[in-house]
């Protein structure tokens, strides 16, 4: 049993995503409509350096109200690969560069209403070769130890979900 989207239509458009409202027919026959945002996908790096720091970065969010330590993170531009956006946005947001960078996987952000797609990245071998920031962005630098990042992340006080999923999946491939 699926449902059945009958109609789309574009109700607000805005520089990273659109908003639709979906006509659709469910699998009991009854139709409603649902509101979805129609978001490009994006990326989340897990930068590591050889002294087996991660790094982090610390940014107000406009949803939340409140500065959030995060992994660096962005959203895809038209006709980049998830690779080519890891690279610029790691060095756009901590000025390191990877060496080596291993897709660790993918995961939907907020399925219920968004078709964003977050493509996670284990950046190694970094090394400094800074970017200029977007004009908008106001980031702090933070690194910790690899132990403390992961009990960060047991504690509950890291709550970016993008950043817990991707140390999630990158447990097994991180200094112990």
């Amino acid at each position: 049993m699926v449902h059945q989207i009958l109609s789309k239509t574009t109700v607000y458009n805005a520089y990273a995503f659109s908003v639709e409202n979906l006509h659709v027919k469910l699998p009991d026959e009854r139709e409603k409509d649902y509101n979805l945002v129609r978001h490009n996908d994006s990326v989340t790096i897990i930068p590591l350096d050889s002294d087996g720091n991660i790094w982090f970065v610390t940014q107000f969010r406009m949803g939340c109200e409140r500065i959030l330590l995060e992994l660096p993170a962005g959203v895809m531009n038209a006709g980049e690969t998830p690779l080519e956006c890891a690279l610029r946005e790691v060095r756009e947001e901590t000025g390191m560069a990877a060496s080596e960078m291993t897709h660790l996987g993918s995961v939907y952000l907020a399925p219920g209403y968004s078709s964003e797609l977050n493509h996670i990245f284990l950046a190694t071998d970094i090394y400094s070769a800074p970017l200029e920031m977007d004009d908008d962005e106001f980031l702090n630098v933070e690194k910790y130890p690899v132990n403390e990042a992961l009990l960060l992340a047991q504690q509950a006080r890291l709550q970016d979900s993008k950043s817990l999923a991707a140390l999630y999946l990158a447990i097994g491939k991180l200094p112990a």
